[in-house]
């Protein structure tokens, strides 16, 4: 049994990953799956589609490596974070379809609570702010707007869970309700520093505490899977989400290393190591990863729109076929104009947290065209990124212009990882293995399955694909991005 699964569950597509024992990809199954917008602002997933594409592509990576089930030691789950499912404890089934973390139905509740004065309160306690993004808000409207869920909750018949939790319950055929502590960390509900789930929130938002998960470390015996899926049973040992398991990928385990990861959204985690750093900048404090009990903070810096804003150009406007010909675009574009894009398509993350501001193109000439649209969408992720770093130097004196560590799909663009090292004027590091997220859901496993190394040697096996250094001269990239600053400025009081 050399083989390690990983389940890397995202918010567009899921996938299957089989790596062997020296960590090499072995065998990669894909299936994307329905978006649902029921209405402007709302974004939601068919919970039996998740199920599905993550059933059907750990079966399909498996045959594909022309491997038996008897080869692979352990399964490790990596999810989109945030996303809110509830479920009937009996039978299983949904009450509801999962509310999606790009979801803003709950803003008003949100902007609610903090004129109550909430916000410190929560914060405090869960490094979080008082946004739609995270799961307990989302939680609450379920309980309130499905009909006789909040009577079912307190009699002790529906649970909660984010993706990778209804994973674990599905895997196990509904015998275990366990969680990470990484995954516990964006729901709302929990104490990142005492470690338990905060009866004084769940009060607050009329939550029966006897539907959350058991709470464990990112390494750790979640359960074993049904022998009739695969062909037996597979214990279930690593877990984190996607941005935490992307950082132990990267093996970003020392205090002030960094990483950034450009998939649907942006996600950059700075690690502050043992303490809780608090944000002055209206960023998150979160668990970056736990090992035996003991958590490892960062601060975290999220943007909503990074790679879906290429998705845009290409199902939005049709100005592309495939995400690659962004590249090509962008480098055709006319450098005289100054065409600036504020992806803002379901408000904006850190450090502006507006859920209800929209998306704007500043600085069109009768002259632009989708090339200078292709460079404005690129361009926004870098700016973006800059905006998380200076946050981050602003509310941590160890935080320097060290490198960033980038993986993720839009990682792969040369043009766009220039652009980013150039407007954040530092070095940026791309990796052999763009599958980091999944790769770190791997190692969480497979280092307690005792197939993979243990941390200080799995960190030096990190290797660099190639390096970016800043090209672009300081008053350039100040003077451009005081236009970005101001552009985003105008957006927000729209």
């Amino acid at each position: 049994m050399t083989h390690i699964l990983a389940i890397d569950q995202g918010t567009t597509s899921s996938r299957a990953i089989l790596f062997d024992d020296r960590m090499n990809v072995k065998a990669v199954a894909q299936e994307e799956f329905a978006q649902h917008f029921p209405r402007s602002g709302r974004v939601e997933h068919d919970p039996s589609d998740i199920w599905s594409s993550v059933a059907s592509t750990c079966r399909g990576a498996i045959e594909r490596a022309g491997i038996a089930a008897t080869d692979i030691a352990a399964i490790g789950i990596t999810n989109q974070r945030e996303t809110t499912l509830v479920w009937d404890r009996e039978t299983g089934e949904p009450v509801h379809n999962a509310i999606v973390w790009q979801d803003r139905r709950t803003a008003s509740l949100c902007e609610t609570l903090r004129e109550a004065g909430h916000e410190p309160m929560v914060t405090e306690r869960t490094g979080l702010l008082l946004d739609p993004y995270f799961s307990g808000t989302k939680l609450k409207w379920i309980l309130d707007h499905v009909e006789g869920a909040r009577e079912k909750a307190k009699a002790g018949r529906l649970l909660f869970g984010t993706v990778d939790c209804f994973l674990v319950w599905k895997l196990t055929g509904g015998r275990r309700h366990v969680t990470d502590a990484t995954n516990a960390a964006r729901t709302l509900l929990y104490d990142i520093r005492k470690g338990i789930w905060s009866k004084t929130i769940c009060e607050l938002l009329d939550i029966p505490m006897q539907m959350l998960p058991e709470v464990l470390d990112c390494s750790a015996g979640f359960g074993t899977s049904r022998a009739d899926l695969f062909g037996r049973e597979i214990p279930i040992l690593g877990m984190a989400g996607d941005q935490q398991a992307a950082t132990v990928g990267q093996a970003c385990f020392s205090r002030g290393m960094m990483k950034s990861t450009y998939g649907t959204g942006c996600f950059a985690l700075l690690n502050t190591g043992s303490d809780p750093v608090a944000s002055n900048n209206r960023l998150l404090t979160t668990i970056a990863y736990q090992f035996d009990g003991k958590p490892t903070y960062a601060l975290e810096g999220s943007i909503f729109i990074a790679g879906a804003v290429v998705q845009w150009l290409r199902d939005g406007l049709k100005i592309i076929r495939e995400a690659k010909e962004t590249q090509p675009l962008a480098e055709q574009a006319d450098e005289t104009q100054n065409v600036i894009l504020v992806p803002a398509f379901t408000g904006l993350g850190a450090p502006y947290w507006n859920a209800e501001c929209r998306g704007a193109i500043f600085g069109l000439t009768r002259n632009s065209g989708p090339a200078e649209l292709a460079r404005a969408a690129l361009e926004s992720v870098g700016f973006q990124t800059r905006d998380l770093l200076e946050a981050m130097k602003a509310d941590w004196s160890s935080a320097s212009d060290g490198v960033l560590r980038v993986d993720g799909g839009m990682s792969a663009s040369d043009w766009a990882m220039q652009f980013l090292s150039d407007i954040i004027g530092a070095p940026v590091d791309r990796p052999k293995v763009l599958e980091t997220t999944a790769l770190g859901a791997a190692w969480l496993a497979g280092q307690k399955a005792g197939v993979y190394p243990q941390m200080e040697e799995f960190a030096k096996s990190w290797a660099l694909e190639r390096r970016f250094e800043p090209a672009m001269e300081a008053e350039s990239r100040e003077r451009r991005y005081a236009a970005w600053k101001r552009t985003v400025q105008a957006t927000m009081s729209v």
